[in-house]
């Protein structure tokens, strides 16, 4: 029987994850080996990439704007993969507007509803590439594969109907690789001051985000069919090849 797992190990990658496992609400699960979410395949190389390129990852969707992919890096091209660098972000985070009382769930969940208000074109983009049958294996990724990969991966697992407590549960998963990161930027900017929130996925955060979205739309149905106009039928692929069995 082949054993599959949720973390993938890379050497220089922090947070490459399988999304499958996860129990829809009519009882089908969400497979393995479809859908994975990343921090920045730009890191790979060596034996990172041959690890890589033996899960045959169809398509990649990259989260990040131009100017980062071009800063640092884009995946390494491999021979009929798909690459799409579809930016959800309409504004560049400052994170000026922090203050402490905030706190850092609120403070996320709030750049979390800018971002599916933003780039509504985008962000439909990705979630029908996703939803086509040919187009996976997909991985997901942004920078950190926490934040804009978090935002989309919320939105694909809703529409499959998986459990809210899921969904955070697998947003939250990301704390696992926090003292990696911040080891790593630490290593590649040392005189540079780091937002206390770096890094950082607490859970509340997607709560927050999830019924923000929620309450300003109605549902989460609702937004993904009314502001980014997926179709009914987007939506039924979706369940057809994503989810195990039948409903």
């Amino acid at each position: 029987m082949l054993r599959v797992i949720r973390h993938i190990e890379f050497a220089n990658l922090c947070n490459f994850r399988d999304v499958g496992g996860y129990t829809a609400m009519d009882g089908r699960t969400v497979r393995w080996q479809r859908l994975y979410r990343a921090d920045s395949l730009g890191w790979l190389a060596g034996d990172d990439l041959k690890t890589f390129r033996a899960l045959r990852i169809s398509t990649v969707i990259d989260l990040r704007h131009a100017f980062e992919v071009e800063r640092a890096g884009r995946v390494p091209e491999t021979e009929g993969q798909q690459y799409h660098n579809l930016p959800i972000e309409g504004r560049r985070w400052d994170n000026t507007p922090y203050r402490e009382e905030i706190g850092v769930a609120r403070y996320l969940a709030d750049r979390y509803l800018e971002s599916t208000e933003d780039r509504v074109d985008n962000l439909r983009t990705a979630l029908e590439t996703v939803a086509r049958a040919g187009n996976a294996p997909v991985v997901v990724h942004c920078a950190a594969g926490k934040d804009r990969t978090g935002v989309l991966i919320a939105l694909i697992l809703s529409m499959v109907g998986v459990s809210e407590d899921d969904i955070v549960a697998d947003y939250a998963l990301t704390g696992l690789a926090t003292e990696r990161f911040v080891a790593d930027w630490r290593r590649r900017h040392p005189d540079a001051p780091m937002w206390e929130g770096f890094g950082l996925a607490p859970a509340d955060t997607m709560r927050f985000f999830l019924a923000d979205l929620a309450d300003r739309h109605g549902s989460i149905e609702r937004y993904v069919t009314r502001v980014l106009q997926i179709s009914p039928a987007t939506i039924a692929e979706l369940h057809a090849h994503l989810l195990t069995g039948t409903s």
